[in-house]
């Protein structure tokens, strides 16, 4: 980044509290972290959405409390994170996701807090390992349309022709573009976090700032996704789970299937559904100290009922 891109005077979001960059090599893959606060192995752990990245987090972590150690990871082929030259499959999330556990919350169940694809991961993967996770703060990752099993052929042939065409990096002349155009796009985001944001998702190259995320992420995925394989994990879920949707997101809507409370209810054993008010899907982003708000008092909600438990 240029001095220019960098400097608070051009008005983007100053953040409260600094960062600090790491790198592990998880499953032969160089994975990005970002740190908030004292070094521990037991950080409340944070998974971004699809083409986002774990810096974002940032809004979010200023509004939480200063004594928590917090960390996010890039996801495989997002932010600062190697690609998968092979492509990316939905199982790898699953195994990234427990190759990170393991180094950053080694001797323990962790709390985890993830926004969308990363909700979905984790939402499934407490179902799987419910060993693994204390708490869940799940932002607006609850699933996906179903797919109509009929329609496989049209799914597998639009895929082979993608993956015999050149796949373009989206390119911009500077960041100030792209947090134009975020900006553009969602006036609750506001231009100085759009700017923060258009940083965290770009990197320098010879033609002026290119999306950090791998162009294979553009490909149509192969695979069906099966609702009914999610909710056989999500039945199997025995922690508290906390589900937070933006107000004026048409998540629910899109997912096509019954997003009633009630039939969430009945997929998840221990189960809070809050609605946060004026947000859409990127809630974390629009109004960060609401959300902050929520997982705190989910957070100190829990740790009360350990306590009174023993």
């Amino acid at each position: 980044m240029s001095a220019e891109d960098d400097d608070p005077a051009t008005g983007g979001y100053l953040p409260r509290r600094p960062w600090r960059d790491a790198s592990v090599r998880v499953r032969g893959l160089d994975t990005h972290l970002t740190w908030w606060g004292e070094p521990s192995d037991d950080p409340l752990v944070l998974l971004h959405g699809f083409m986002d990245a774990g810096r974002t987090w940032q809004f979010l972590v200023d509004c939480l409390p200063e004594s928590w150690t917090c960390v996010a990871f890039d996801w495989r082929g997002f932010g600062e994170s190697a690609r998968s030259e092979g492509g990316y499959w939905f199982a790898d999330y699953f195994g990234d996701l427990e190759a990170m556990l393991d180094v950053l919350v080694p001797h323990g169940a962790a709390r985890v807090v993830a926004h969308s694809m990363g909700g979905n991961v984790a939402s499934m993967y407490a179902g799987i390992r419910p060993q693994r996770l204390k708490w869940l703060a799940n932002l607006e990752g609850i699933g996906l349309p179903r797919i109509d099993g009929e329609l496989a052929f049209q799914r597998y042939g639009r895929w082979l022709d993608q993956v015999r065409e050149t796949r373009s990096v989206r390119c911009y002349t500077s960041v100030e573009q792209l947090a134009q155009l975020l900006a553009g796009r969602n006036a609750r985001l506001g231009l100085e976090r759009a700017r923060f944001i258009a940083r965290a998702w770009t990197r320098r190259s010879a033609r002026g700032f290119e999306l950090a995320s791998d162009p294979l992420h553009g490909l149509l995925n192969p695979t069906l996704y099966r609702r009914e394989e999610a909710e056989s994990c999500w039945r199997e879920v025995s922690i508290p789970v906390l589900l937070l949707f933006g107000e004026l997101s048409d998540y629910r809507k899109r997912l096509g299937v019954d997003g009633s409370d009630a039939s969430l209810n009945s997929l998840f054993r221990d189960l809070r559904i809050a609605t946060v008010a004026g947000t859409g899907h990127m809630l974390q982003h629009e109004d960060p100290e609401a959300v902050a708000r929520h997982i705190v008092e989910f957070a100190g909600s829990h740790a009360r009922e350990i306590t009174s438990s023993v």
